[in-house]
Formats: structure tokens, sequence, C-alpha cells
């Protein structure tokens, strides 16, 4: 049987090359895309969502979430990153479809509460739309199977703060009720994927290979290598978000730390996040009582890339 997953995306480039994967992906099963700001206003990011359910070869519904972090101010969409559409400013023609009436937050409730132990959480973006479940439905973190993200760095440097991932810092007050909860959770961050590139080489491979998908990746990623051309000196794209996806697939290319994971949520490392290893105590407080959740440090990077670009060229 297929896993059931939903996808919490901003998309974002690196959204586009994870979705696109895991709807190619017979091992899994998409049963809804469900929007956040991050890369782009919600409102873009569901207007980009439903473009990329459009790749699909099944009907995967859209579902419309939260414009704002839950507490701090919110920061401004990476458009130097992903373009003012999100897509690396290739005006790609708008989906004929149009999102659910249902909030994401009820959609994943209500998902949840039907497939008990089933569904996988995927974020790939700020953490809000997950903690307002949390919030809403608390009975809900006992019925996810896991939550695999892509946020976060435990040894790596950040990407907007020396210490802070982008998507944690989104909404770093969120992202530390998801991992305080008592689901299982994966962390899939900088310290794996800025092992990984994605060369403009691979986008022409893949758009030759898979002419529908590819073009549409191979125009969107022009950009976004290009900024990590510009920014970093390095040909090529990290792959954040498609890392998820390959977890789902793979398991077995990461290595990975368990401990009690927090996020600083305010000062000049807010964003960051602290893994705590193991069962050891700590004279200060605010360490005690939480559950234990993984944190990929190492990856096998040629067979990771190797899984990204063999499912976008399918």
């Amino acid at each position: 049987m297929s896993r059931k997953i939903i996808i919490d995306t901003d998309p974002g480039v690196d959204d586009a090359l994870a979705i696109i994967m895991a709807v190619n992906s017979p091992e899994l099963d998409v049963l809804g895309l469900t929007t956040i700001f991050g890369n782009v206003s919600v409102e873009q990011a569901t207007t980009n969502a439903l473009i990329l359910s459009d790749f699909a070869s099944y009907d995967i519904p859209v579902y419309k979430g939260e414009a704002v972090p839950m507490t701090r101010t919110p920061a401004p969409y990476a458009d130097f990153v992903h373009g003012d559409d999100g897509f690396g400013n290739i005006n790609w023609p708008k989906s004929s479809k149009q999102a659910q009436s249902q909030s994401a937050v009820d959609f994943i409730i209500e998902q949840v509460r039907k497939h008990p132990g089933e569904i996988t959480l995927v974020p790939l973006g700020p953490l809000t739309n997950i903690a307002r479940v949390l919030e809403k439905a608390p009975d809900v973190a006992a019925l996810v199977k896991e939550v695999v993200l892509m946020g976060g760095t435990i040894h790596h440097c950040g990407n907007v703060s020396p210490v802070a991932e982008a998507n944690i810092m989104g909404d770093p007050h969120a992202a530390d009720k998801v991992f305080a909860a008592e689901w299982p959770v994966v962390m899939i961050g900088l310290d794996v994927t800025s092992q990984v590139l994605l060369k403009q080489d691979d986008m022409q491979k893949i758009a030759e290979k898979n002419p529908r998908q590819g073009e549409f990746l191979r125009q969107a990623c022009s950009f976004y290598i290009d900024f990590y051309q510009q920014t970093l000196g390095i040909a090529g794209c990290m792959v954040h978000d498609p890392s998820t996806i390959a977890y789902l697939l793979d398991p077995t290319l990461f290595e990975m730390e368990e401990g009690r994971i927090r996020v600083v949520t305010d000062g000049l490392a807010i964003g960051q996040t602290t893994l705590a290893p193991g069962q050891r105590h700590f004279p200060y407080p605010g360490w005690e009582n939480l559950p234990q959740q993984k944190a990929c440090i190492k990856v096998r990077s040629q067979a990771l890339l190797d899984l990204v670009t063999g499912r976008l060229s399918a």
C-alpha cells in the first residue's frame, strides 16, 4: 500500500521539485496540498500549489492555510531567492482549478482522524498550520504516523542568520510547539540538504526525459540556481524540500541523531534549533518532559541526488 501524506507547502522552487517528485512516486499517496506563507504570500502559495496539482496523474485538492506567524512579525518574502511568483518569474499559466473552501488546518484534522496512524505530515515551510492543528485538536498528535519536515539545522550554519534556517525562522514559536508535541518528528535540515546540489545540466536532462513536468522545473530552477551562484558562488541549488520526499522513499540514505529539540523564540539566536542528546539531564529548566525526536545529520549525497533526478525524470 502507498503511504498517505499531506504536504504543507509554500511553493517555492524547491517545493515544486518536492511535490512533483512525490506525485511521481507510486509509493506515496498525496491526499492534499495545504498552503502556508513563507517563500511567497499564502495567496501566491495557493495559486502555485494549484499549478503543481495539475502536474499529478491523480486529483490532489489544495487547501489554503495561515497567512501570518502565530506571534512574531512576518518576515519579508524571499522573492530574491524564488522570484516574485515563487517559480523564478517564469509567469507560468494559472490553473483552472480552485482551492477548496475548507481551511488547511481543518482538512489536516479531518484526514488524520479519518485515517488514524496512517498519515505522514510533510511540512516544507513555516510550521504555523501544523502548530494550529495541535492548538485546535490536541488529540491529533497521537493519531499522526509521523511528521517529516524540512527545516532547521543542528551543526551547520543557518541560512537566514548564523544559527537559523528560513522555515523555522518564519515562525519559531510554531516550530517549538511542533517539536515538543507527542508525535514522532524527523527534522531534515541544512546539515544534510546543504550537501546535495542540483545543477543546470541535471535540470536539462530532466526536461529532455520528462518534457511536461521537466520543462516547467527547468525554467523555475534557472532563477533559483542563479541565486546560489551569485550569493554563495556555487554552481547549483541545494536540494532542500525534495530531501523530505527522499527520506520517505528511502530513509537509509540518512544518518540521524536523537534527542529533545527546542527552538529559540526571541533574542539574537531566534530561530535556532537545538538538540539535547538522548536522556542527558541539565541543571537549567526547559529540557525536561520532552519527546525524543530525530534530526538528520548525514546523507549519502550521490544516492540522494540520483533518487531525486530519477523521480523527476519519470
